[in-house]
């Protein structure tokens, strides 16, 4: 599927909703001026085109006790491995994201967790995984970036 070209209407809802995935149609619509029914079908259409794939919520994960952030690097016995264990990690509710990667490692996922003890928990179970042979985990000091939408405005900006 090729590119999908955007006209300056729907870069400028796009950006407001960017901002604010739950800014009202209706706000948008006096934003912009133009009718909330215009707006609808705007964000309809981006819906239907796969640009627009739902709506995204933000936790404060620290407010929920979840302070303790670890990247851990999955080495597979065997390649043909790789959909079992992510059919694995997918089921522990604590990796959050995982990628299937190039270079030192077959998988790289993160991990959220309550303290250093949970951590271990968590990574003593991905450890158990069949197919695993060895992780190798570095643990987040800080998340000092974690801004999606600086990238979402320059992509827009450039269509």
């Amino acid at each position: 599927m090729g590119i999908i070209k955007l006209d300056e209407i729907d870069r400028q809802i796009l950006d407001l909703l960017i901002d604010n995935t739950r800014t009202a149609f209706t706000d948008i619509a006096k934003k912009l001026l133009i009718s909330a029914g215009t707006v609808h079908v705007r964000v309809k259409k981006m819906e239907d085109a796969g640009i627009i794939k739902g709506s995204s919520l933000s936790l404060d994960y620290k407010k929920l006790g979840y302070t303790f952030i670890a990247y851990i690097g999955i080495f597979l016995e065997k390649t043909h491995q790789t959909k079992f264990v992510l059919q694995k990690l997918e089921s522990m509710p604590f990796v959050t994201v995982a990628h299937i990667t190039t270079g030192k490692f077959n998988i790289f996922c993160k991990v959220r967790a309550k303290s250093t003890d949970h951590a271990k928990e968590i990574i003593f179970a991905i450890d158990d995984i069949e197919g695993v042979n060895r992780t190798e985990t570095m643990i987040s000091l800080e998340e000092s970036i974690n801004d999606k939408k600086r990238l979402m405005h320059k992509i827009f900006n450039e269509l």
